[in-house]
């Protein structure tokens, strides 16, 4: 069996391609484990579509499936081209929450996120005002005056009362800087590209973020947010890591 790694800006994955559905998630929890597997925050399988180039199976690192992932969906688009699933610098795949075009430029992949639907905006929790935003997954956003102290404490709290993602961030006109607490991870990550998105759509809706705005992660990677159009387009550079041949022993019932 062979697997490719994938960095996109601090969070990676696992890609590979099969012919059929199934369920994964216990190759998923093996494959991701940092001590034992290959190691990633998720896991995602590539599977004929007859109307889109490929359907997806994403996985979260803890074998919880997930409908989206903004960085996911720029590094599967990479390994969809490379690979000739998808033809011509473009992928069109279907995801969870629904249908995502992306575009290929050598390393640099755009995302045509998907439109994103403002649940609540008048949530105290901690001291701060939180917005829960839908981005493909549900976040929870609150910008703050610094991002040097992040209570992951209180992050896990709001992640189990509201089942969502956690977010703090900062915001000038045209830089936007954040960090993320994910499900399904159940820790801080380096990246969240739909975490990323959330937070850009609460800074836009506010005035405080232009339409094109330079974002960064926990990562330090400088990627990018765009309002174009009536649509959100999320860019940024991903990386190959590796290609490997596994050689653990696998019961046939995981592939």
């Amino acid at each position: 069996m062979f697997v490719t790694k994938y960095d996109a800006n601090g969070n990676d994955f696992v890609i590979f391609h099969d012919n059929a559905k199934r369920d994964r998630h216990e190759l998923a929890q093996l494959l991701c484990d940092r001590h034992k597997g290959v190691g990633a925050d998720g896991m995602v399988v590539l599977i004929p579509h007859a109307d889109y180039d490929f359907e997806w199976e994403f996985y979260n690192s803890d074998g919880s499936e997930a409908s989206m992932c903004g960085n996911a969906t720029r590094a599967v688009a990479h390994y969809a081209v490379e690979h000739g699933i998808s033809v011509n610098n473009r992928a069109e795949f279907l995801t969870g929450a629904g249908v995502i075009t992306a575009e290929v430029n050598g390393l640099y992949v755009v995302t045509d996120m998907l439109p994103p639907r403002i649940i609540n905006t008048a949530i105290e929790e901690y001291g701060l005002h939180w917005w829960l935003i839908d981005t493909g997954v549900p976040h929870l956003v609150a910008e703050v005056e610094s991002l040097e102290e992040f209570d992951l404490e209180m992050a896990r709290s709001l992640r189990e009362k509201y089942d969502a993602n956690v977010n703090i961030y900062t915001v000038a006109e045209d830089e936007l800087r954040l960090r993320t607490y994910e499900r399904g991870v159940e820790d801080e990550t380096l990246a969240c590209g739909t975490g990323m998105t959330a937070c850009y759509v609460r800074a836009r809706e506010e005035g405080k973020a232009r339409d094109l705005c330079v974002v960064f992660p926990r990562s330090g990677d400088e990627l990018y947010l765009e309002y174009t159009e009536g649509r959100y387009r999320f860019g940024g550079k991903v990386s190959k890591v590796f290609v490997a041949e596994l050689t653990l022993e696998i019961p046939h019932y995981m592939l």
